[in-house]
């Protein structure tokens, strides 16, 4: 039986490219960067050369990347940091939105505990956030605006460019959480209007456990790891060089392809749109049109999404219902929830985010082998008898 995965949401196979870039950090330039003797030095002028390599991915200038241990780490300190410059103007007043990955909410949670106040938009019902909804939403205590780039559930791409211009013109800072849209999506921080920016390897084809933060030149950034003086007094710890080379290494070829890649993987998502659109009462999450070009998420009426998962699984078809992070996590999404999905169709959720090596050939497979899956679990529903009987209404219209 063949596997296809496409669970790449989630995480990534690190490419050749990144594994041959880390391998000589492992057991040739294994100095500390910190050192002064020549194998330090010899691992400090790779971790610049890495520097430079992420900056210019991303329109941005070397010494305005931190190196992080991921996207979780890079959203609490680009957070935290605006947080504590707003306090010391006070500023108290932080906007981000209902559908944010855990660790922009959690950590926005954690600051409303100390006297902080947060707005959550609402979104429209393709997931997205319009930049009049944000300058409504700018007051003059607020100090940041946090809008992720695409969404990591449903896909939905938002309008970053005009956002940032909107908190531009208000003097307010603005981050946005780019974990899924780095590696995927050109990205200019100049060009956007972006003062900071989340990104983390692992979801392109780098490895695990490193990221990088984006902070404009002028932007203070607050520690949230003390110690010593690494990353020009910004991020204690050693820093990881064999990952952070691989990191660099993936990311380089993940802009040089990416024009390539985007148009494979936007036939195959469309393909997977096109087949599992087929299947009676279900319902696509997010925008059709600004879309990750990897992303399909889909809504099945009558049956539950833990179900749908092993059973594909049993099929060769790796995929998930959601965020990985949430994933043991009994409760309906909060992404779908926020776009109006009711919570019995939430938990009849599926995603499947395909990288550049999944085909059309692929494609097919996981749109009958998800048909086949979902007849099934109907087939054996009481809620699904209900339905089709006429005890129960639909909630999904054809």
């Amino acid at each position: 039986m063949k596997t296809i995965y496409a669970d790449n949401a989630a995480t990534t196979k690190m490419s050749k490219t990144a594994l041959e870039a880390m391998m000589p950090y492992f057991t040739e330039i294994y100095g500390n960067p910190s050192s002064l003797h020549t194998p330090g030095q010899e691992a400090a002028e790779a971790l610049w050369q890495a520097r430079e390599d992420i900056a210019a991915c991303i329109g941005a200038e070397a010494r305005e990347i931190t190196f992080t241990s991921g996207g979780s780490e890079a959203d609490n300190q680009a957070i935290i940091s605006a947080a504590r410059s707003g306090a010391r103007k006070n500023k108290k007043h932080i906007i981000s939105t209902a559908v944010e990955h855990h660790a922009v909410l959690h950590t926005l949670r954690r600051l409303e505990k100390e006297g902080f106040a947060v707005t959550l938009l609402d979104v429209q019902p393709d997931g997205s956030v319009t930049p009049e909804q944000v300058k409504a939403a700018i007051r003059p205590d607020t100090c940041l605006v946090t809008v992720m780039f695409a969404n990591n559930e449903i896909g939905t791409v938002n309008p970053i460019r005009e956002i940032g211009a909107v908190c531009r013109e208000a003097k307010v800072l603005f981050h946005t959480d780019a974990v899924q849209a780095v590696g995927h999506l050109p990205i200019n921080v100049g060009e956007m209007n972006i003062d900071m920016l989340s990104a983390s390897a692992h979801k392109f084809h780098g490895p695990k456990g490193t990221g990088f933060l984006y902070a404009k030149r002028g932007v203070v950034l607050t520690n949230v790891i003390d110690g010593g003086a690494q990353e020009r007094g910004k991020r204690a710890g050693t820093e990881n060089i064999p990952a952070i080379m691989g990191m660099a290494a993936a990311l380089k070829e993940a802009c040089a392809n990416m024009e390539e890649n985007t148009a494979k993987m936007i036939a195959v998502r469309d393909r997977l749109i096109a087949g599992l659109s087929e299947i009676p009462k279900s319902v696509l999450n997010g925008s059709r049109d600004h879309r990750l070009p990897g992303n399909v998420n889909f809504c099945f009426e009558g049956i539950e999404g833990e179900s749908i998962l092993l059973l594909l699984d049993d099929k060769g078809v790796c995929a998930s219902s959601g965020s990985a992070c949430t994933s043991g996590s009994l409760d309906p999404s909060h992404v779908l929830l926020a776009i109006g999905r009711p919570h019995e169709i939430a938990h009849g959720s599926l995603r499947l985010s395909v990288d550049e090596s999944v085909t059309l050939e692929d494609a097919d497979y996981i749109i009958n082998a998800v048909k086949q899956t979902v007849e099934y679990l109907r087939n054996m529903s009481p809620v699904w008898r209900d339905l089709i009987s006429g005890k129960k209404e639909f909630t999904i219209k054809d």
